[in-house]
């Protein structure tokens, strides 16, 4: 589930003087190197369930829940009204109807950024949102190539690194072992 991954270190070594410039290089380099993976990837997950989950948050109405701000609505969610409307006139996905299109990316945009969240089923859930991700830069806003390159990274740093220690499934792995 959530196998080490061989950590990144700098190929070059460096130089026999250490003073100056290069010495405070090489020294932030060192310090670079020695982030946790685990401190990575738990931002990582924060960060990219926060975009989707808000994204989500714009397909319905009747539940709300911002963990940053304290906001939230119970109550039963349901399709905003104007959610079939964007699929049908701006979205316009191939071999799906609008209103299919609508009811998987609202689920899919509040499922896979809880599960990452968590660090539950994290990879799977990763490539769920990179395949969303690529469908949404393919299809819908070609354009807006350098965000979706963006999220790309972050999700495909998790489905090749997981989720770090700071997650359940983490602690599956370990209980399994």
């Amino acid at each position: 589930m959530n196998t080490p991954a061989k950590p990144l270190r700098s190929t070059a070594s460096p130089p026999s003087q250490e003073g100056g410039i290069p010495g405070l290089i090489w020294q932030f380099i060192r310090i670079a190197e020695s982030l946790p993976n685990s401190l990575l990837a738990f931002v990582a997950r924060f960060s990219i369930a926060a975009v989707f989950w808000k994204s989500g948050q714009t397909k319905i109405q009747g539940f709300a829940l911002d963990i940053v701000n304290g906001e939230h609505i119970w109550g039963w969610p349901r399709l905003s009204d104007s959610v079939v409307d964007l699929f049908r006139d701006e979205y316009r996905l191939p071999l799906l109807p609008p209103e299919l299109a609508a009811m998987l990316a609202a689920t899919a945009e509040h499922v896979f950024p809880a599960l990452i969240l968590l660090g539950l089923a994290t990879r799977l859930s990763a490539l769920a949102l990179l395949g969303m991700t690529l469908t949404i830069q393919l299809f819908v806003y070609p354009d807006a190539y350098p965000t979706h390159g963006t999220w790309a990274a972050v999700l495909l740093y998790l489905t090749a690194h997981g989720p770090g220690k700071l997650s359940i499934d983490h602690w599956i792995a370990r209980r399994c072992r």
